[in-house]
């Protein structure tokens, strides 16, 4: 009997640790995020874009975990999203030649994108665009999870 209630104990206790650890996860991005860009701010920054696309949630590889829905903006000093990420850890901005929608093809091309920077907040965001990067050498915007690999979203610009 004492073996039968241990084993129980054991199970139980590590599926709420691991439960707990996938829930840390999860929210530690949204605790440690700052604080977003207001509209009006991310409105300023995108009155100067020569560009905008749409990022949608019906993509091959965006999910229930990995999605992102708002409008983003390029211009030549900065991109800017207008809309909501799903939180995660670890999120890059891309510009690629060409569109994606998969990981596998985000993999495949990754050579011949550039990494624009970091997102940091998942409701709006400014990110400045480096010095030197030319948008019309690319036609897409990607948001990518380093950390995991995952796919999160992409938009065509051009």
């Amino acid at each position: 009997m004492k073996i039968r209630i241990l084993v129980l104990l054991i199970i139980t206790h590590g599926a709420i640790f691991m439960g707990g650890f996938a829930l840390g996860i999860y929210a530690l991005p949204i605790l440690i995020a700052p604080p977003a860009p207001s509209e009006s701010e991310v409105k300023e920054f995108a009155a100067e874009a020569e560009y905008s696309a749409e990022f949608r949630k019906d993509l091959k590889d965006s999910d229930g975990l990995h999605w992102g829905e708002g409008t983003v903006s390029l211009s030549t000093s900065t991109i800017t999203f207008m809309g909501e990420l799903s939180p995660g850890p670890d999120y890059k901005l891309y510009l690629s030649p060409e569109f994606i929608e998969t990981e596998v093809d985000f993999n495949q091309l990754k050579a011949q994108m550039i990494q624009v920077g970091e997102i940091k907040t998942f409701d709006n965001f400014v990110v400045n665009l480096p010095e030197g990067v030319i948008l019309e050498e690319f036609n897409s915007v990607i948001v990518w999870c380093e950390t995991f690999g995952e796919f999160i979203t992409s938009a065509k610009y051009r």
